[in-house]
């Protein structure tokens, strides 16, 4: 990489992030772990969002050591409404390897610290340059951006591959003395100022060193594919209410989509049976179909799969033995207590 203007590019970066940072919980601790969960967290979140179960995921587990055996029904709960939940298990998984393993001690270096369930580089560099102030690459989306247009590299960042390029600029441009700054203040860049759509240019600390400002096309940066089109899948989900108040769930598969979260009954619905036929048949009850509620209608969209859900409260006339493993009438207080994904913690809203 030949930029010419390395050393006036990293001056002004840092700092402006020193003297414009937003106040975030996170970044009033160096303590490795809890950089560690900020990090996971803010994955694929918004900052806004995550605040709250910082904050609250911290109080409850300061240290590695509380969070490594805390059961997995306790821990999705507290993640609750965060979605990815694959998130947290792999976080947990991680912080008992470093119980285990390294007496406590999250790994100072790129190779144990990448070892480690669910840390995959760009984790390993935040950790590593901003609680150890080691100079390692930390390279999201944001960092992709602001560099494809500094530099005016026009790899489409949607390819795997790409991010090496990225991950080679960042290790020649970061600031030796302050990688944390550094890294950070890209990071902030990205999602302050040099934002997808509109960039704020006439705001940039860098645009002094920006190839792509002083060619006058910023915003046609970065180059990026489309993604698969998402699968569409829709649903009935019945609240299916017994004669003493409590309510029909079912727990999901152990493995998949979230996994081990409770739901309300869900059944896909097709043209061939009745999605309350169904629902009879796979749950050994007899609903009553002449007073049929409807509660709301949404979508709820994951990185691949697009649910369309329709659902509705419906009273059990009969129950026989549930025939479902799994399966459970909850009362109220209980279904409070439990894990619940976002379209079923909706739908119970909506219910109370």
């Amino acid at each position: 990489m030949n930029y010419p203007y390395i050393k006036q590019f990293r001056k002004a970066l840092v700092t402006w992030y020193l003297e414009e940072q937003r106040d975030l919980p996170w970044r009033h601790t160096k303590e490795p772990y809890q950089i560690w969960v900020s990090e996971v967290m803010l994955q694929q979140t918004r900052v806004d969002t995550v605040i709250p179960y910082y904050n609250r995921f911290i109080e409850k587990y300061p240290t590695a050591e509380s969070l490594a055996y805390t059961p997995e029904e306790e821990l999705l709960k507290m993640w609750e409404g965060l979605g990815y939940y694959s998130r947290v298990r792999n976080l947990q998984a991680g912080v008992r390897e470093v119980v285990e393993v390294y007496g406590g001690k999250v790994p100072d270096n790129r190779v144990d610290i990448s070892k480690l369930k669910g840390v995959g580089p760009y984790t390993a560099g935040a950790i590593l340059s901003i609680a150890y102030g080691k100079p390692e690459h930390a390279v999201d989306g944001n960092v992709m951006r602001v560099l494809s247009r500094v530099l005016n590299i026009d790899a489409d960042i949607a390819l795997p591959k790409t991010k090496e390029i990225f991950e080679e600029a960042v290790t020649k441009l970061i600031d030796i003395e302050n990688p944390s700054a550094f890294n950070q203040g890209l990071m902030e860049l990205g999602a302050l100022i040099c934002t997808p759509t509109s960039p704020k240019c006439l705001l940039c600390p860098v645009r002094d060193y920006c190839t792509a400002f002083h060619e006058g096309n910023p915003s046609s940066l970065p180059v990026k594919s489309k993604k698969l089109k998402t699968k569409d899948i829709h649903y009935d989900v019945y609240v299916i209410r017994n004669k003493d108040g409590s309510y029909l769930m079912e727990k999901r598969m152990e493995e998949g989509l979230l996994a081990n979260m409770w739901q309300f009954i869900m059944v896909e619905r097709d043209e061939v049976e009745n999605s309350l036929t169904k629902v009879e048949k796979q749950y050994n009850v007899i609903l009553n179909r002449e007073l049929i509620e409807p509660i709301i209608s949404f979508k709820h969209v994951f990185s691949h799969l697009k649910w369309h859900i329709s659902s509705y409260l419906v009273d059990a006339i009969e129950t026989g033995e549930l025939s479902q493993l799994n399966t459970a009438f909850l009362t109220k207080e209980q279904i409070e207590s439990i894990p619940m994904p976002v379209p079923m913690l909706k739908i119970w809203g909506n219910l109370t």
